[in-house]
């Protein structure tokens, strides 16, 4: 199966999305809070400092309105050898994430070249627990 779209983000939820924070939050959030050493920091900014180069910033991100960001697959080649170095940075300090594959990331409010940005649904589905189709112990 080919997807569109990849994520890369923690368990831990930004206040503004209640989604997880994105791999960029994730590792200025190791920075701002002194986890990383200095070498590793400057090797951030530089994956940033490209990034920032690069890719547009989304009018979305910049006020912080209740969006997420996915990269494109079909486009994402270069980019993800940069983010490679920041997914090794969360290892390395023994930040859990994901890397989650989507055709339907939701509703999308801003587009370009390299990404999507998607508006995060406040109605969350919860359904009940369904009956269980596992064999049953004898």
């Amino acid at each position: 199966m080919k997807f569109k779209y990849v994520r890369i983000q923690g368990r831990e939820k930004a206040v503004n999305t209640n989604w997880g924070k994105g791999i960029f939050s994730m590792c200025m959030q190791m920075i701002q809070d002194e986890v990383m050493d200095e070498e590793d920091r400057d090797l951030f900014l530089e994956i940033d400092k490209w990034f920032s180069e690069i890719l547009p910033y989304p009018p979305q991100c910049k006020n912080q309105e209740k969006v997420i960001c996915y990269f494109k697959t079909e486009n994402t080649e270069e980019m993800m050898k940069l983010i490679n170095p920041a997914m090794w940075l969360l290892e390395r300090y023994n930040h859990p994430y994901y890397v989650v594959y989507t055709n339907f990331p939701g509703e999308i409010v801003y587009e370009d070249e390299f990404q999507v940005v998607v508006k995060v649904d406040d109605n969350e589905v919860i359904e009940d627990l369904q009956p269980s189709w596992s064999p049953k112990d004898e």
